[in-house]
């Protein structure tokens, strides 16, 4: 593990390398139009990096342990991280904001993802899986939960 990101071609190059976190990182993820990386670390932030410069965008501050896991949603406008502080917060990519925090699971999250239509994050922890209903802000919609039977989502049934 590295305190260090690196973007790779295909064919082995180094493209861009990214430093600027404390601990180990994670995790990284690229943002559906490729301009933005985010990357989770064990000192305990997100940073959000333009991936053409290499130059930090912006530190995400918020949880209490470290990150494990980040998420773009398919427009690019909300990242989701998850932590060992047993949450996880989604934050606005255009103001830098925490738009929400889910406070559901009882041990560390590992592992966040969105649907295809954004409208759905799953997270799963060490013991469970669990998801949340979303408005077209980011924002959790606990007037709908969706069918997990759509076929725009995963059908874990047939697994």
């Amino acid at each position: 593990m590295s305190s260090s990101c690196f973007a790779w071609s295909l064919t082995g190059a180094v493209l861009q390398t990214f430093e600027g976190h404390l601990d180990w990182v994670q995790a990284v993820a690229f943002s559906p139009d490729g301009k933005m990386l985010a990357s989770a670390s064990d000192d305990k932030v997100i940073k959000l990096w333009n991936t053409g410069a290499g130059a930090v965008l912006e530190t995400f501050e918020g949880h209490s342990s470290w990150v494990n896991a980040v998420a773009f949603s398919p427009d690019g406008k909300v990242l989701a991280s998850a932590s060992g502080d047993s949450t996880v917060k989604l934050w606005d990519t255009g103001t830098r904001a925490v738009l929400q925090t889910f406070q559901g699971h009882s041990s560390s999250v590992n592992a966040v993802a969105f649907s295809l239509d954004g409208k759905v994050l799953a997270s799963a922890p060490d013991e469970t899986v669990g998801y949340e209903t979303l408005d077209r802000n980011g924002v959790q919609n606990p007037q709908e939960r969706p069918d997990l039977s759509n076929p725009s989502l995963p059908n874990y049934k047939d697994r």
